[in-house]
């Protein structure tokens, strides 16, 4: 059974890791998430992102988080991960392996790979950053935490991202 949000939070909490969460209506694109961030002041701070499930040919599953403004090419970002040609996992793959709903895919889905079937691939820019915005399972919360503490989570569900340089 996928993790519910308030599962997802306690889990943060009891890795203690700080977070802070915000309620808001459902997006399902950055451009919805852009507006919603005008909006709301708390939002308007720190980094938010998007999330890409992938797969490729051989029926490996990626999960690329990167900054929301950037612009990605499908075919390079395959190469990038070493994964070749890949292209968007189908919505019952991806509620299979993360648990989650597309406009609601997020880093935090990665409690739901048990079997760490999944792999990682993460914007250098998201790894650094003071404060990331993510989805705690559901595309209308969006939880806050540090670029670090993100990567203990991962470290905690046995998941090494592999980091992404987009800036020279």
């Amino acid at each position: 059974m996928p993790t519910t949000p308030a599962a997802t939070l306690a889990r943060l909490s009891a890795l203690g890791i700080a977070h802070e969460t915000v309620t808001h209506e459902a997006v399902f694109t950055v451009e919805q998430s852009t507006a919603v961030r005008a909006r709301l002041p708390v939002l308007q701070t720190g980094t938010h992102i998007k999330n890409l499930f992938l797969r490729n040919k051989r029926e490996e599953m990626w999960l690329v988080t990167l900054e929301a403004h950037r612009v990605v090419d499908l075919k390079q970002l395959g190469e990038r991960i070493g994964a070749g040609r890949v292209s968007f996992g189908s919505p019952e793959r991806l509620m299979r392996h993360l648990g989650v709903r597309p406009g609601s895919v997020t880093p935090l889905a990665l409690l739901n790979d048990a079997g760490r079937q999944v792999r990682l691939a993460v914007d250098r820019a998201v790894l650094d950053a003071a404060a990331v915005w993510a989805h705690p399972m559901v595309n209308t919360m969006v939880t806050r935490l540090s670029g670090a503490d993100l990567q203990r989570f991962f470290a905690a569900t046995g998941h090494t991202p592999q980091p992404l340089a987009f800036d020279a």
